[in-house]
């Protein structure tokens, strides 16, 4: 039996667009002579879809494009498609009015309905907002290619149905596991439909949950992933095959649109081992691919094909202009310099040799003269305090308003160039340099940035080599470095990672060394920033722990630290 993996990239909404993705994946499987083609979790309306699903349109129109759909496919190919779906007995059991579903097509009709049945509600996982859990297991058969009377028995899962396995993780999250229980029913192979999102190295623990379950069941296990960027997630595909000995059998390319073929043999009871392509990259390059895919995914998607940044000279635009130029091209990035009298040569010379190293268009804005404008509207009321931050931010914010005006003027999207370091301890201005649609780096660390800068140089110079030896500043008053204020980033950004991506207490952190005094500040700086995180545009998530969709603090909280 031949079985075609589909790594689709879908519109969340876009229901005819992905109706006619998951059609030429169909006809592509009846040219090669595939007998089951696999598409990922809720490929028919794309994941997540939020709350979109409340919408009983949404419900009927995706309804309707799976009859259509179902009426195109060749005859004898089996199809399995994602899709939201009614729980008609909501009303009389209490239960919620939804299924996240997976829907088998064949002989052009809906032939069954299977539905998730451990629904995630964590991080950036919302379903039982939405979704009832299935009860039953899931399986249907389908007769081989060479003999009618001959069936194999296929089990059906749903992305998180795979991720509760006691054994692998020494806990269990629900109550069932999916996968013990369809091997009571002597499935042959078990296939998974997900749709899970990149964090860094996600890859590597998927796959070695995949081998152990493959091993201890002895059943192969086909997983087809989602690729592409929805918002602030990035999905990553690898979609993969392990055998019954637990060895990974195929693994497609990641961040990109795939489809590969392999084979289930009735002799063996087992995957043929296919070609196994190497993912061995990098953790920098896995990094920049997904933020490139996310930028790219989320401007299109928004209708933007021309973006613009502001260009200070420093880092961390630096690398946004990159990743900027790969994503979109780079005569369709704009950079804006915007010196002031507190900018120094080397910024804006800095500036100008990245954009030609790059080949992205620029243009300068000094904005002196704005400056004084503000200083003569405000100076009656502002002169008898001494002059401080209000006075620093305006520069940013400045900066902000000439950014957001020329974005309006030619209908590009604004990136904002904030890394988590800074957005998490409010190192940066709200309305100012936080303007954006989209924060390409806001979650990555200070110290990761210079990671990738370093990486993106290892074959050429693209990041102006006085960029990345220069010490970090905002240049809003003279002499400014970013150490004034803040501790070592290598410091800061340990510290961080335990705060946020680990959420270890004062207490905690100090056990491993770490001064009191600093810690206290530290995690009150994270608190008071949380006004201006939740004004800050969505960013592409790449950790555990971003400040997105899975980021739910209080910002009127009184919690003592300590």
């Amino acid at each position: 039996m031949k079985i075609l993996i589909a790594q689709l990239n879908p519109v969340v909404g876009n229901l005819k667009y992905n109706a006619d993705n998951i059609y030429k994946s169909a006809i592509l499987a009846k040219q090669r002579e595939v007998q089951l083609l696999l598409t990922p979790e809720l490929s028919l309306c794309g994941y997540p879809p939020k709350d979109l699903v409340l919408s009983s349109t949404f419900i009927e129109n995706s309804w309707l494009e799976l009859q259509k759909l179902a009426k195109r496919i060749p005859k004898k190919l089996a199809i399995l498609v994602g899709i939201v779906t009614k729980n008609y007995y909501s009303d009389i059991k209490g239960e919620k009015p939804l299924f996240n579903s997976v829907v088998l097509l064949q002989n052009n009709t809906i032939k069954q309905i299977f539905y998730k049945r451990l629904l995630p509600n964590y991080d950036v996982f919302d379903e039982k907002r939405y979704f009832e859990s299935g009860k039953t297991s899931n399986f249907f058969e389908l007769p081989s290619s060479s003999q009618e009377n001959q069936f194999s028995r296929i089990g059906v899962t749903i992305c998180e149905d795979l991720w509760n396995d006691q054994n692998f993780w020494g806990q269990r999250n629900y109550k069932n596991n999916p996968i013990e229980d369809l091997v009571k029913y002597k499935v042959d192979f078990i296939v998974n439909l997900s749709a899970s999102p990149y964090i860094i190295r996600k890859q590597k623990v998927r796959e070695s949950m995949l081998k152990h379950s493959s091993r201890l069941y002895q059943v192969p296990i086909v997983y087809v992933n989602q690729v592409g960027g929805n918002d602030d997630l990035i999905f990553d595909g690898y979609s993969c095959a392990t055998n019954k000995k637990g060895e990974i059998i195929l693994r497609t390319k990641g961040f990109q649109v795939r489809t590969e073929i392999i084979e289930y043999s009735h002799i063996t009871r087992d995957l043929k081992v296919s070609f196994n392509k190497n993912s061995n990259i990098t953790k920098e390059e896995e990094i920049w691919s997904a933020l490139v895919l996310g930028l790219r995914d989320y401007a299109i998607k928004c209708g933007f094909s021309k973006v613009v940044l502001g260009l200070s000279g420093g880092i961390d635009s630096s690398l946004v202009a990159s990743i900027a130029a790969e994503s979109l091209g780079p005569k369709n990035v704009l950079g804006i310099l915007m010196p002031s009298p507190h900018s120094s040569q080397h910024s804006i010379t800095d500036a100008r040799h990245l954009a030609n190293n790059l080949g992205i268009n620029s243009y300068m804005i000094p904005i002196n003269n704005i400056m004084l404008a503000y200083d003569f509207s405000l100076n009656s009321l502002f002169k008898t305090v001494e002059i401080g931050i209000a006075e620093e931010n305006l520069q940013s914010r400045i900066r902000g308003n000439i950014l957001m005006a020329i974005a309006n003027k030619f209908g590009h999207l604004l990136l904002s160039t904030g890394n988590k370091s800074e957005i998490s301890i409010g190192y940066c201005t709200l309305y100012g340099d936080m303007n954006g649609g989209i924060g390409v780096i806001a979650d990555v660390a200070k110290t990761q940035v210079f990671s990738l800068c370093n990486w993106l140089n290892r074959f050429q110079e693209i990041i102006p080599n006085n960029i990345l030896i220069k010490p970090p500043s905002a240049e809003l008053k003279p002499n400014q470095i970013d150490q004034d204020s803040l501790p070592p980033y290598n410091i800061l950004d340990d510290l961080l990672n335990r705060f946020i991506n680990h959420h270890q207490s004062i207490e905690e952190i100090q056990k491993v060394g770490f001064d009191y005094d600093l810690l206290y500040k530290i995690a009150k700086l994270i608190i008071r920033a949380e006004f201006k995180r939740k004004q800050a545009p969505p960013g592409l998530k790449i950790t555990n722990q971003a400040f997105g969709t899975g980021w739910r603090m209080p910002i009127a909280s009184h919690f003592e630290l300590n």
